[in-house]
């Protein structure tokens, strides 16, 4: 699956647009304790573990909107953006990560 931030394929020809696709994940409320309470791994002012953390929570978003795609018969995601929402409130300290874009079939 082609993903491209770009809303065209550059040197190709889009022949079908499916609409907008989505994925999301959530980081729950027990990382932050479990990160921030003991000790912490700060490298350069970073806390890599977070950082770890916010690359899975992306892939999983990425790896789901890519299947809503492959199910509407795309071979590409174009336009595709990421978004992160803090959710207080009821939710406690969650952040959730939104993927997406608009999902398309090009010549190859």
């Amino acid at each position: 699956m082609l993903i491209l931030t770009t809303p065209t394929i550059e040197g190709k020809k889009i022949i079908e647009y499916y609409g907008l696709v989505t994925g999301d994940s959530l980081l729950g409320a027990s990382m932050y304790k479990d990160m921030f309470s003991g000790v912490r791994d700060v490298v350069g002012g970073r806390t890599s573990k977070y950082e770890e953390e916010l690359t899975s929570a992306r892939n999983m978003a990425l790896k789901s909107m890519e299947e809503k795609a492959e199910k509407k018969g795309a071979n590409a995601i174009i336009g595709t953006r990421v978004a992160y929402h803090n959710l207080g409130g009821t939710m406690g300290n969650t952040i959730m990560v939104t993927i997406f874009g608009t999902a398309v079939s090009y010549q190859e």
